[in-house]
């Protein structure tokens, strides 16, 4: 029971909006593909590091190979993590459009926030290219 009640919103709080929840989701989204890009290089470095150690027993050829089948798999989820987050900065830009549509009555605050995720997004996109 006590629970339940950290997942609840404060009663006087108003809803979310789509722009607020997608905003998030931007900014979710570019800290996960930073942190996927972190860990390519510290596996790569790892397989580097195990690579040119001397010797050739089981446990360095076991562990060789599990860092390589880690590195693969991480590899293979950052095309769809991409896709995601495109979907994600194309959806935030239409909302955008809507609320500046509204005039004196949209968020000014929620529209400066989305701005700054689809820039944060696109500087991540360039700093990982």
């Amino acid at each position: 029971l006590i629970a339940n009640r950290s997942f609840r919103r404060n009663s006087n709080m108003a809803p979310r909006t789509q722009l607020e929840i997608i905003t998030s989701s931007v900014l979710r989204l570019v800290k996960e593909e930073a942190s996927y890009h972190r860990e390519l290089q510290e596996q790569t470095e790892r397989i580097r590091k195990l690579e040119s150690q001397q010797g050739g027993d089981e446990n360095k050829e076991y562990m060789l190979r599990q860092e390589r089948l880690a590195l693969e798999e991480t590899k293979k989820v950052l095309p769809s993590l991409k896709q995601k987050l495109e979907e994600s900065i194309a959806k935030l830009q239409s909302l955008l459009t809507e609320e500046g549509k509204k005039g004196p009555e949209s968020n000014v605050e929620h529209i400066n926030a989305a701005k700054d995720a689809i820039s944060k997004a696109r500087t991540a996109e360039r700093e990982i290219a």
